[in-house]
C-alpha cells in the first residue's frame, strides 16, 4: 500500500532557507503611517481654512441681508437695496471662490510634494530591501548547494 509522504520537514527546511525580514514590513508600515499623518494634517488644515472662510462669508451675507431688510421710506430704496445686495453678493462670491481655489491649490501642491517625497523614500527602501533579500537568498543558496 502506498504511504503518503510527510512534507512537514521539507516545508520547514524550505521556509528556513528563505528568511522573511519582518523589519522591512515594520518599516513600510511606519512609513505609511507617517505619510498618512502628513496627508491628514494637510486635509485638516484645508478643512479648517475652508470652515473659517465659510463662516466669514455667512456672517457677511447675514449682515448684508440685515441692511436690506430694514424699513425704507421710498419704494425705490427697496429696489436699490436689492440691487446693492445682489452686486455685493456677486463680488463677495467671486472673492470667496478665489480664496477656496487658493486653499485647494495649496492642498494639491502639498499633497503632490508629500507623495513625491514618499515615492522617493519608498523607492530607496525597496532597493535596500531587495538588495538585502538578494544577499540572503544568495547566501542560503550557497549553503544549500554546499550541503
Amino acid at each position: 500500500m502506498a504511504k503518503t509522504q510527510d512534507f512537514t520537514a521539507f516545508m520547514k527546511e524550505m521556509m528556513g532557507a528563505f528568511p522573511v525580514d519582518t523589519a522591512a514590513l515594520e518599516d513600510a508600515f511606519k512609513s505609511a503611517a507617517a505619510l498618512n499623518e502628513k496627508l491628514a494634517s494637510v486635509a485638516l488644515d484645508a478643512a479648517e481654512k475652508s470652515t473659517e472662510l465659510s463662516t466669514v462669508w455667512a456672517k457677511d451675507a447675514l449682515s448684508k441681508m440685515g441692511e436690506m431688510s430694514k424699513a425704507k421710506t421710498e419704494p425705490a430704496e427697496y429696489a436699490k437695496a436689492a440691487t446693492d445686495l445682489a452686486s455685493s453678493s456677486a463680488e463677495t462670491a467671486a472673492e470667496n471662490m478665489a480664496a477656496f481655489a487658493e486653499i485647494a491649490k495649496k492642498v494639491q501642491m502639498d499633497t503632490v510634494e508629500l507623495l513625491m517625497a514618499a515615492g522617493k523614500d519608498m523607492g530607496e527602501e525597496a532597493t535596500a530591501a531587495v538588495k538585502k533579500a538578494t544577499e540572503e537568498v544568495t547566501t542560503a543558496a550557497k549553503k544549500a548547494t554546499a550541503a
